[in-house]
């Protein structure tokens, strides 16, 4: 096939995830055509449901699971149909005091309980005023930071005017994080229970130089001026349906089955991206390419040298109980506990034993994590019987679990096993007493680690940042639409629009939607 009998498309995405289709949406709105390729027969990637236990009529989001940096912005343009909840109960830590079960319960809608709980735990006013400083300051950093991430990339010295506290900048963006966690801090659970939006999906400590800890905290603490994160009503899949409806709607075209084998680009004329499908080698032209996938992924499509790999560093644990646990902590309610995030073996001094021990190859032995019910605050993922039934579904999130030590094939069912015992520590009784059985009378439980993430969603090192986080301000020249908005590659007309752009992880749309503005800078209406 010649240049001149290919399909030529004004953009062509490669990869059919959430940012794939906020660019397409946006994209084809402002009236280009745009064709979306994707590798697996659905789009979503890892924000999808799945019914992952045979005979058991439950949608888990099966990866990804809670949304928080989605902005409202987004929502609004795209005229998305979709629902998200917020949760009343933020979290809940269970622990002991003088050998007695009990837990820290922060009530995100009743400070007074909240507050009443920190005393019952530390026996001071303290660490409730330390809290209510603290996370002042970090909402404060949210609501002057997030609006920028869906605009030009701004400089360091920019976005420090924009946050317009020293001691904030100083805190969040250039000191480990663990200084202010130690310095504003005293207990050692509530530390911990600060430090934990630090590492999510993230292999660091408290006080890496390199402030990767740091990066991974912004995000978690900034989501559309709040932090708070949010249940997607209907599962993940909910957020890619009304995100495929969008940009089918808007005139996308969306090919599923599609492996893209190779891009080919002189940086000047129209970039030419070779697929594979069922009916063979395919041939098509775009006059930008988008990117939905990691940077190592691009580098390989353009056939250069991918560097080293990233490397994920999480357990994913999805589960469907008969009915919620019962815990030690007789005073808890259950449905109030599971309901917010419910942190297990995150003391600060636990969190960071398992990095260390992690860090040296060997499991974590008390692997910290943190679970929660997505079915406390939405039922609509079960079906009628189930709910008639009292089906629960829980989420347990493993941190320090980085890809290396999964190349034992049994090491999953070693992580899987260690991460229940330390939540059946803080349970009146095992939690495997509770699990629904699948059709075939299996209990329904299933373990998904890096290098799962790798092989099933194509997440190199099952790094589900696609690489590791970076500041959201720019770090070199602002020449061109694509560095202005955080996604400039190594060729004018490629484009990242996926999680390893600047301002990219998370189900956030951000980088999709940046993406889509470069290209409008360039290629108007």
């Amino acid at each position: 096939m010649d240049a001149n009998s290919r399909a030529r498309y004004d953009v062509v995405i490669v990869g059919g995830g959430h940012n794939g289709l906020v660019a397409a949406a946006y994209l084809a709105r402002a009236g280009h055509r745009v064709l979306v390729l994707e590798r697996l027969a659905r789009v979503g990637g890892a924000a999808v449901s799945d019914f992952a236990f045979a005979g058991v009529d439950a949608r888990l989001s099966r990866y990804s699971y809670l949304v928080s940096l989605l902005p409202h912005k987004v929502v609004r343009e795209l005229g998305l149909r979709l629902e998200l909840r917020r949760r009343r109960i933020s979290s809940y830590t269970p622990t002991a005091l003088d050998g007695k079960p009990t837990g820290l319960l922060v009530d995100a809608a009743d400070p007074g309980r909240t507050r009443e709980s920190f005393r019952a735990l530390t026996g001071s006013e303290r660490e409730w005023e330390a809290w209510q400083r603290f996370y002042g300051t970090t909402g404060q950093v949210a609501r002057r930071v997030f609006p920028s991430l869906t605009e030009p990339l701004p400089t360091r010295a920019e976005l420090r005017r924009r946050v317009a506290d020293d001691a904030a900048w100083e805190a969040l963006f250039e000191r480990p994080l663990g200084e202010a966690v130690e310095r504003d801090f005293a207990d050692d659970l509530v530390r911990g229970v600060v430090l934990t939006d630090a590492l999510i999906g993230t292999f660091t400590h408290a006080h890496d130089l390199s402030l990767l800890q740091n990066r991974c905290f912004l995000y978690h603490v900034i989501g559309n001026g709040t932090g708070d994160w949010d249940v997607p009503v209907g599962g993940m899949g909910a957020v890619t349906g009304a995100l495929a409806e969008a940009a089918l709607a808007a005139g996308a075209e969306i090919r599923t089955d599609c492996e893209v084998t190779a891009i080919a680009t002189d940086g000047v004329g129209p970039a030419e991206v070779s697929y594979r499908h069922r009916d063979g080698e395919v041939l098509v032209a775009g006059r930008r390419v988008l990117v939905n996938a990691a940077p190592a992924t691009l580098a390989r499509l353009m056939g250069e040298d991918p560097g080293p790999a990233p490397e994920g560093a999480q357990l994913k644990v999805n589960m469907v109980l008969r009915r919620l646990p019962r815990l030690r902590d007789t005073a808890a309610d259950p449905r109030e506990a599971f309901a917010g995030t419910f942190h297990i073996a995150e003391g600060y001094r636990q969190l960071e034993a398992a990095y260390a021990e992690a860090a040296a190859g060997v499991l974590p032995s008390a692997p910290p994590s943190e679970i929660y019910c997505h079915t406390l605050t939405d039922p609509s993922i079960l079906g009628p019987e189930a709910v008639r039934q009292g089906f629960q579904t829980l989420t347990l999130f493993g941190l320090h679990m980085p890809a290396r030590l999964f190349t034992d094939p049994a090491a999953k069912e070693r992580a899987l096993a260690a991460s229940l015992a330390q939540l059946d520590l803080v349970l009146a009784e095992p939690v495997a007493d509770c699990l629904a059985a699948d059709a075939d009378g299996r209990p329904c439980v299933e373990a998904k680690t890096p290098l799962d993430l790798e092989r099933e969603v194509g997440l190199p090192g099952g790094h589900i940042f696609h690489q590791d986080l970076s500041f959201p301000f720019a770090t070199g020249p602002l020449d061109g639409a694509a560095a202005r908005w955080g996604v400039a590659t190594a060729y004018p007309n490629v484009l990242l629009c996926g999680a390893g752009a600047v301002r990219g992880g998370g189900v956030s749309g951000i980088p999709g939607h940046n993406a889509a503005q470069a290209v409008l800078e360039e290629l108007p209406r």
